[in-house]
């Protein structure tokens, strides 16, 4: 994804550098600037530079195979709409480094391209993707953010674009709304488990029933107490919902609020910046063509004696000229400047809000797995409270029942009566 356009005067790399690598330490990438200049990322450390590492002291070099060039792509996707690299690692984040005296992903509009052999996204010019072979991704292997986003995204009614960095805010402000809901969720069952709780407590000494005797009574009582047992559970169920589920949900929504603001509207702002400036460009360029059109009528009409100006209108003329070139040069050169800072700021900010989103993915996981975690005890104590009820109930015996009551209750023996013969 990275533009292509020159600066004026600049000087193309030598021909097969472009494919050419040397043998990389382990942990190094090498990758293109968009002058087509070879530069180097330690995927550790993200430090990056021009020089090849494999060409630091101690470290041997040797020239690489040749770049393999595949079906051309725009944005990081083939023609096809599929990921354009194969599979290979790599992940990194885009610095300059210290001595680095080209700004990695600066371009200028230069002269004029036909519109065959370039496309222009959010003011960069891109190479077509017939005329220029694939670009490495940033994660050659992953759908990541810093890929993907760089383009504008059409209404589907045809009213207008998104920018697609908007998309990821708009991502990231679901999530925390999402997450805010899910909190309230947790919470809802907490009231329910808190009011089943209360439920049972309040059953268990209801006196229904409570005459009942002997060994049956015994497990009747144990069928009460186990509502009380039950009610304690639920209630340790709710408290730890709310300490080891809810809160933590809520707590990192909070923090999440706070990251969200470091990216606000700061890339939107570059954005706009860089329209300006390429817009300053433009205008320039058009200045300095009508200035050399009119030097060059000037210089026509003088040396025919078709016009009474002097050398001094010439003069003139001219350094006006040579002024409209100085200005197409600083507005490139301010341009350059807000590129470069929108390309390096666009991959570091997209990387965070990737950081962040895959942050919050495994947070909320890692919070339901304890929910069901939670869950699964609950269930194991509520079994156990019933326990004591299968064991009394296994003893239930009704002739024992029987003869207890009667040694309680009997009113006198039954004697035989004499009888005559």
């Amino acid at each position: 994804f990275f533009p292509s356009q020159q600066k004026p005067g600049m000087v193309p790399p030598p021909p097969g550098e472009e494919s050419q690598t040397a043998v990389l330490p382990p942990g190094w990438q090498s990758y293109l600037s968009p002058q087509g200049r070879r530069y180097y990322v330690n995927t550790t450390t993200n430090e990056t530079t021009w020089e090849c590492p494999g060409s630091f002291p101690g470290i041997p070099t040797s020239p690489g195979p040749q770049r393999t060039v595949l079906p051309p792509t725009v944005n990081g996707y083939h023609m096809s709409g599929t990921p354009a690299h194969p599979p290979e690692t790599a992940h990194m984040s885009l610095r300059k480094s210290a001595g680095d005296s080209q700004n990695l992903g600066s371009s200028s509009p230069g002269k004029k391209q036909s519109k065959e052999s370039t496309i222009t996204i959010n003011c960069v010019t891109f190479p077509h993707p017939d005329t220029m072979p694939e670009q490495q991704l940033l994660k050659p292997t992953e759908w990541s953010y810093c890929d993907y986003f760089w383009a504008d995204k059409k209404d589907p009614q045809g009213n207008g674009t998104m920018a697609g960095f908007e998309l990821l805010l708009q991502k990231q402000l679901k999530g925390k709304q999402m997450q805010k809901e899910m909190s309230e969720f947790i919470r809802e069952r907490i009231k329910i488990e808190e009011e089943y709780a209360k439920n049972l407590a309040k059953l268990s000494q209801n006196s229904l029933a409570a005459q009942e005797e002997g060994s049956l009574g015994e497990a009747w009582s144990q069928v009460k107490k186990s509502l009380a047992d039950e009610a304690e559970v639920h209630l340790k169920f709710s408290a730890k919902l709310h300490t080891e589920v809810e809160k933590p949900l809520m707590n990192f929504r909070e923090n999440f609020k706070k990251d969200m603001k470091k990216c606000d509207h700061h890339i939107a702002d570059l954005r706009k910046q860089l329209a300006s400036r390429y817009a300053a460009v433009e205008k320039a360029r058009k200045a300095l063509t009508e200035r050399q059109r009119d030097l060059e009528m000037k210089t026509q009409q003088l040396e025919i004696k078709l016009s009474n100006k002097t050398e001094e209108d010439i003069k003139k003329a001219r350094r006006k000229s040579t002024q409209a070139g100085d200005d197409l040069m600083r507005c490139v050169d301010l341009y350059n400047q807000a590129q470069s800072k929108w390309f390096e700021e666009m991959v570091t900010t997209t990387l965070e809000l990737e950081r962040l989103e895959v942050e919050r993915v495994e947070m909320i996981r890692q919070h339901l797995c304890q929910y069901t975690q939670l869950r699964h005890e609950t269930d194991m104590f509520n079994q156990s409270t019933v326990e004591p009820v299968d064991q009394l109930l296994r003893k239930v015996d009704p002739a024992k029942d029987r003869e207890l009551w009667v040694r309680e209750h009997k009113t006198g023996n039954i004697r035989p009566v004499d009888m005559e013969i």
